[in-house]
């Protein structure tokens, strides 16, 4: 494979309970705000409208969804490695994130799964 030094995404995906989605969608839109303020491209925050368990693997168990959830799927986008590493760390120390008491997230983070992926092809 060739070195790729285009885009750069964040991406994770996490269950959230359905009674506490209005408080999910504040959290993101608060985290929206700061990721694109420091300077990322994009922020997108997708529910699952299909999404089935599978035999092996899927959304749904990756998350180990229990009834009463949902899937989110979401993603930031950079420039690049380089211009992702200076807006996290920005947003890491940003007063807005750190105001938001970790004790009152909507979710279980233990369930939540994340990681950065080099844009391989964007047509």
């Amino acid at each position: 494979m060739g070195n790729y030094t285009g885009k750069y995404v964040d991406s994770f995906v996490l269950a959230v309970p359905r009674d506490k989605l209005d408080a999910y969608r504040e959290l993101e839109e608060l985290s929206g705000r700061v990721w694109r303020d420091h300077g990322a491209l994009e922020y997108v925050v997708c529910i699952a409208d299909d999404v089935q368990p599978g035999k092996v693997t899927s959304f749904p168990q990756s998350v180990q969804l229990k009834e009463g959830e949902v899937v989110v799927f979401a993603w930031a986008a950079y420039r690049s490695r380089e211009h992702r590493d200076e807006v996290m760390a920005k947003v890491m120390q940003d007063q807005r994130l750190k105001d938001h008491s970790s004790s009152a997230m909507p979710f279980d983070g233990m369930r939540m799964f994340w990681g950065g992926f080099k844009v391989l092809l964007e047509v």
